[in-house]
């Protein structure tokens, strides 16, 4: 498996908290259960505990995409490295579940599970995942959605780094906003016009003939 595949376990993680609208849903151990997924190994641990321990991980991974939204890609490097050290993994060669079509093992790289809990798995892989991502496209693909309220994370994988929110979604309705603000300056500037002009008008002093 492609290890900036985990990187997805980041912004999971991250999204799961709108700061702007104050929601957050991870709020039990069922909602860890779904971070992880329906095939999550380390699933069978999770634990009420992890839920207040992901919130301190999903904190500072947030730090790292504002940092690169911010363009400070030295602490957004500072942030992950940091992560990484706390939550180290243990990358092991696997294939034996996958075969090529000639009967031989597809060989890859899998991270190995050897946390010590459920949030240190999780977080270990997602930072792994991050940290090849920001390596492999630039700190500066790193993002948080500019479509206010939305404060959602993404990570911008086109090819003429243009990306600037979190969703299809999220761009339409900040391009409707635009368009409607745009309206609004058209019709406002004819009537503040004429309010100038009337205001000049009737400041010039009369003339006696």
């Amino acid at each position: 498996m492609e290890l900036a595949y985990y990187s997805e376990h980041a912004l999971r993680l991250v999204n799961t908290e709108e700061p702007a609208r104050r929601t957050d849903s991870l709020t039990s151990a069922d909602a860890v259960r779904e971070l992880f997924g329906p095939t999550g190994q380390p699933g069978a641990r999770i634990t009420d505990s992890d839920v207040a321990r992901l919130r301190a991980v999903r904190t500072r991974l947030r730090g790292v995409f504002e940092a690169a939204s911010e363009d400070d890609e030295v602490r957004a490097v500072d942030l992950l490295n940091a992560l990484l050290l706390e939550f180290p993994v243990s990358p092991q060669i696997s294939g034996h579940e996958y075969l090529d079509d000639n009967g031989r093992p597809a060989w890859h790289m899998h991270l190995a599970d050897h946390a010590a809990n459920a949030t240190a798995a999780y977080a270990a892989t997602a930072c792994m995942g991050l940290a090849f991502q920001l390596t492999a496209l630039g700190v500066d693909r790193l993002g948080i959605c500019e479509a206010a309220p939305c404060r959602n994370a993404y990570i911008d994988t086109s090819t003429n780094r243009s990306r600037r929110y979190c969703s299809d979604r999220c761009a339409t309705r900040a391009n409707v906003a635009a368009y409607r603000a745009r309206k609004r300056l058209e019709t406002d500037r004819p009537a503040l016009s004429g309010r100038t002009h009337d205001a000049t008008h009737d400041a010039t002093p009369a003339t006696d003939h």
